[in-house]
């Protein structure tokens, strides 16, 4: 795997962020972005553990979902005090997901400011993200398509960035938006899985406040290297044809997908990690025959 830095800024004028990052959809990291807002200080734990009360939170690990069961579903139910404590006491891959601030948490809201940066967000859903220093994300990428800024609190994380033209390099596991699930990104596996060799993406390493700009489509492996949180302020997809793109995803892909699931459970999960298997080598191949030409 190729890995580079994306450019990294401590401040940035609304229309450079347009002209160099946000038109060209390029990633960018504002380093210690958070510090501007007036609450900054409350952006922690212990803030976060005053004000949960005694709600419970679904949580995820690293293992993926049973094909009995609906990728959505948590794993196991915990009282948001505990899993807090959990993961600041001892290692855990526990995660918490999408985790809607305007629903449950609303007094967030107050405490952050939405970027002027030209980026028209989707103000219903501001989420946090949780999780312990052995958790890992997936390799993804979002399927509403849409434009984000990652904001990342405490501990230390690492995310990878790749955009769509790396997808079957990857593995892109079909009718869905991750790869397949046994690629470790920390230590790929070269001889299993050849095509990641010649993939090129970006490496980033995220520390409490800062903020990383992500274009829509942009697949991302989050690995937690400390316990930390972080908030994701989402945008709609800003142009038609990824406007239709993630309708179709959304509405059609994605229901099919469950439908194929709950019919041929672990059959159809195996049927469709060879099938990214062959386009992975398909995709190698077409690579290689490009390189020699």
């Amino acid at each position: 795997m190729k890995l580079s830095g994306v450019d990294t800024v401590e401040k940035i004028s609304k229309q450079y962020f347009v002209d160099h990052y946000f038109k060209p959809q390029k990633p960018v990291l504002i380093k210690g972005f958070a510090k501007q807002w007036e609450a900054y200080n409350k952006w922690n734990f212990d803030y976060i553990y005053e004000q949960v009360g005694e709600q419970v939170v679904g949580l995820y690990e690293n293992k993926p979902a049973d094909a009995k069961k609906s990728t959505d579903a948590p794993v196991q139910k915990m009282r948001f005090k505990d899993y807090l404590t959990l993961i600041r006491t001892q290692p855990s891959d526990l995660r918490i997901f999408f985790y809607i601030i305007t629903d449950k948490l609303p007094a967030l809201l107050k405490n952050f400011a939405y970027p002027d940066l030209g980026i028209k967000f989707f103000k219903r859903i501001p989420t946090l993200f949780f999780g312990g220093s052995e958790a890992r994300v997936l390799m993804h990428y979002d399927i509403d398509l849409g434009d984000f800024m990652h904001i990342h609190f405490e501990g230390k994380k690492r995310i990878l960035l790749f955009d769509q033209t790396q997808s079957d390099l990857l593995y892109k596991v079909p009718m869905s938006v991750h790869t397949i699930y046994d690629v470790d990104y920390e230590n790929p596996d070269y001889e299993r899985f050849p095509a990641l060799r010649y993939t090129e993406g970006y490496e980033i390493f995220m520390e409490h406040g800062d903020a990383l700009y992500i274009p829509g489509g942009y697949w991302h492996f989050n690995r937690y290297l400390e316990p930390g949180f972080s908030l994701s302020l989402r945008a709609l997809p800003n142009k038609p044809l990824r406007f239709f793109n993630m309708l179709y995803q959304v509405f059609v892909m994605r229901y099919s997908d469950k439908l194929m699931r709950k019919l041929g459970k672990q059959k159809w999960v195996d049927h469709k990690q060879r099938w990214a298997h062959k386009r992975g080598k398909k995709a190698l191949e077409k690579h290689l025959t490009t390189l020699t030409k």
